[in-house]
């Protein structure tokens, strides 16, 4: 046992100097953690803001003006009084993602209590921001009615009221979520590219050639390859969440940044060793990045990161039990979002844990028999 541990902290330090070279890989590693987080946070936003809006009013009455001046900033742009065709034709264009369509006699027929309606135009394309805008515009609609008809208390004679307590981002901000999502995706897409690309870097450079003659077992190598890239990628990510999700973004993690690291690290192993099974698997840089691409693209849509897991057919929520991103997405979210502590998230962190040993035992005998073809 010493001296297989003699032999991985050796071939670690060697593969550690081989990443730390690696100019492309590293300025990779940098973008991805700073750069690539803060922009994705700051530029996409599913919440409403800034929304541009056509008014068709064929009222002109004091409340429709009521109704155009309470549609405003920051969540929407100044409403634009247009006709019906430059409604359909901005609504085409993308110039409006919703109109107002005021009918006539609206104000008449609110003071007799016709129940008039006013119709909202939408651009559905714009899923979230279409069906939270379309929410806030019927709000201010109803009560700027009410507030016109001075009943602004009808709301107190409620046998029931509604009262939300928001208990982490009480504002909405969407940077809040999309930080530590693009956070969590970053780890999953780097920690399997990193180690992959070290296996087909040995073995298109010739140097696979050189280990096979040392006194090693691919099992050294192999663990070797896991803990330096690991090691990496669980620094970078402990530097962005510090430096880009606290400081630059202001985000406020509720939970122990140390239980988290924790976490990642234990992803980390299980997505290290997932890529040196895909590397053994694929013969060239650009045929892993093909395989690489749509294991990706399934473990991030479908880890509950993008969309809740509770919105996915029953049975596609139980065949990604078996993927370790859906449970460090719940550990990642249990701790920064909730202050989860080791008592609550154990579960997680142990499906991670097994679901990375499975996945380091099937690489070590493909790793083995890459070994065994190369010599």
């Amino acid at each position: 046992m010493a001296t297989w541990l003699f032999n991985v902290w050796h071939l670690g330090l060697k593969e550690l100097r081989c990443v730390l070279k690696d100019r492309t890989m590293m300025a990779a590693i940098v973008v991805s953690f700073t750069v690539a987080i803060y922009v994705v946070a700051v530029g996409t936003k599913t919440d409403v803001s800034h929304v541009a809006v056509g008014v068709v009013d064929r009222d002109g009455s004091a409340l429709s003006l009521r109704l155009r001046d309470a549609v405003r900033a920051p969540m929407f742009q100044a409403p634009v009084p247009v006709t019906e065709d430059e409604a359909l034709k901005g609504l085409e264009t993308g110039r409006f993602l919703f109109v107002l369509d005021i009918p006539p006699h609206f104000e008449a027929d609110v003071h007799a209590y016709r129940s008039p309606a006013v119709q909202v135009h939408m651009d559905a394309t714009a899923m979230a921001q279409g069906r939270l805008g379309a929410a806030y515009l019927e709000e201010i609609i109803v009560r700027e009615t009410l507030s016109h008809l001075k009943v602004d208390g009808i709301d107190e004679l409620l046998p029931a009221k509604a009262v939300v307590h928001v208990l982490f981002n009480p504002n909405g901000t969407s940077s809040w979520f999309t930080s530590v999502m693009q956070l969590i995706n970053n780890v999953t897409v780097l920690s399997v590219v990193l180690v992959g690309a070290a296996v087909i870097r040995e073995r298109e450079r010739g140097t696979i050639e050189h280990l096979l003659v040392m006194p090693v077992r691919p099992s050294e190598i192999a663990v070797a390859k896991i803990a330096a890239n690991g090691l990496v990628i669980l620094v970078a990510v402990g530097a962005s969440l510090w430096l880009v999700v606290r400081g630059m973004l202001e985000v406020p993690p509720e939970g122990s940044a140390a239980l988290f690291l924790l976490g990642t690290g234990l992803y980390l192993f299980s997505l290290t060793a997932l890529g040196i099974l895909l590397a053994t698997v694929a013969s060239s840089m650009p045929q892993f990045g093909l395989l690489a691409v749509p294991v990706f693209v399934i473990m991030y849509l479908l880890s509950g990161s993008a969309t809740p897991r509770e919105s996915m057919p029953e049975w596609l929520q139980h065949l990604m039990l078996a993927s370790p991103s859906t449970h460090y997405t719940q550990l990642a979210q249990g701790i920064l979002y909730r202050a989860a502590g080791a008592d609550v998230v154990w579960p997680q962190m142990l499906s991670v844990a097994g679901i990375g040993i499975v996945f380091l035992c099937l690489a070590l005998m493909r790793f083995r028999t890459m070994l065994a073809r190369q010599g």
